[in-house]
């Protein structure tokens, strides 16, 4: 499978990682758009919110979970934001489904 975040689960290209469990990792976005810009990553790979079935459904459910316990260790007491892009239109650039997690600084909606 020729998915960078695959690659990044899997050891096979670095990352700047700030968490991980067996079905999740966060890392640190390389394009930041905020002060904090931070990727949650299942590593299971599966493109969209369409392809949510029961299970996947319920690892969203555990990761949204997971950043809200984190939140405060990664600097985003004050407040975050959650983006989910679905397809190029919507700037998705990476097909295996991602939250972007956004903070650290008053943000716009610009």
């Amino acid at each position: 499978m020729d998915c960078i975040f695959c690659k990044i689960i899997g050891g096979e290209i670095p990352s700047a990682k700030v968490y991980e469990d067996e079905e999740l990792v966060i890392f640190k976005d390389i394009h930041p758009m905020a002060k904090i810009h931070l990727l949650a990553v299942p590593k299971e790979h599966f493109p969209t919110l369409a392809e949510l079935g029961g299970e996947r459904a319920a690892l969203l459910g555990r990761t949204l979970q997971k950043i809200g316990a984190l939140a405060p260790s990664l600097g985003l007491e004050e407040g975050y934001r959650l983006v989910v892009n679905q397809g190029e239109r919507a700037g998705q650039t990476v097909p295996h489904l991602h939250i972007h997690i956004l903070g650290g600084e008053t943000l716009g909606w610009e």
